[in-house]
């Protein structure tokens, strides 16, 4: 009986409140949910861009920029999750719009660049760039002047540029690799492995350094491996690769030393450096 008597009193409590007019609290609660609702979001929005795969994030992003056409921030990540989707054209174009916009900035810019130099777009790229104020100096800038600059050949400019965007970061690994690599293509090997042992230097890591640096070492014709920090398949793999660049430039014989280095290192069945021993040992 208690219990039939308390529900009709609560239901009308409940009614009773409803029906109040607005106090001035309501407001800043009301406030408050949206602030919560944005730091969600927010937090979502960086979570599709580093954890979600990328054509989730795209599809993600392409949703809320159909609902919110005007918001820069959710056109800028659309243009991201593209770039990471390696949809290079559409990355372009979305790149294009954001420039666009109202609140885009000079670093739009310079991601367009980015997203015109992986779709291709070398002589836009440099357009691009080109019209971006010189007193812009940011270490994306100059890395992509420092490609744009290595594709034209032009090797003293790209030099330069390379000096400076590693000048410009706390970790300049990845462009001391990219600086290497130019010099690699030119010839100057001495110059390549001395910027890769730098990049190693920076970042134990960066596996791409180290067999570029053997690469380097190796077109030296010095077919030993440098004293570097090595797990054992990345031994394998780096003694694989000296073992080609050998037979590549004539010495097959000490190719051929180094592919069976390679199998013995290799803490597994190292599949490609047999193959390769015993296509070198039928002929």
């Amino acid at each position: 009986m208690r219990h039939s008597i308390l529900i009709p009193i609560l239901l009308a409590g409940g009614m009773a409140l409803s029906a109040c007019t607005e106090k001035p609290g309501d407001r800043s609660v009301e406030r408050a949910f949206q602030d919560v609702n944005v730091i969600d979001e927010s937090g979502l929005n960086d979570v599709m861009l580093t954890v979600a795969t990328p054509d989730e994030a795209v599809a993600y992003f392409a949703k809320a920029v159909k609902a919110n056409p005007d918001r820069i921030d959710l056109q800028r990540d659309l243009a991201k999750s593209l770039v990471r989707a390696k949809r290079n054209t559409e990355a372009v174009a979305a790149w294009t719009r954001v420039t666009e916009m109202d609140g885009a900035t000079l670093d739009d810019r310079v991601d367009l660049a980015d997203a015109q130099i992986r779709a291709g777009k070398w002589d836009e790229a440099r357009k691009t760039l080109d019209a971006i104020p010189p007193t812009h100096e940011t270490y994306k800038r100059y890395r992509l002047e420092a490609m744009i600059a290595d594709s034209r050949k032009d090797w003293k400019r790209a030099d330069s540029f390379y000096e400076i965007a590693a000048g410009l970061t706390t970790q300049p690994a990845g462009v001391l690799n990219n600086w290497g690599y130019s010099k690699l293509t030119r010839g100057d090997y001495a110059g390549a492995e001395r910027l890769f042992a730098e990049s190693i230097q920076q970042d134990s890591s960066l596996f791409t350094a180290k067999n570029n640096l053997v690469l380097a070492r190796g077109a030296q014709r010095n077919y030993s491996l440098p004293v570097i920090p090595l797990k054992q398949t990345e031994k394998a793999k780096l003694l694989y690769t000296l073992a080609l660049t050998a037979i590549k430039q004539g010495d097959v014989e000490i190719g051929k030393g180094l592919l069976r280095e390679a199998i013995e290192t290799h803490p597994q069945h190292f599949e490609e450096a047999v193959r390769s021993l015993r296509a070198l040992e039928t002929a």
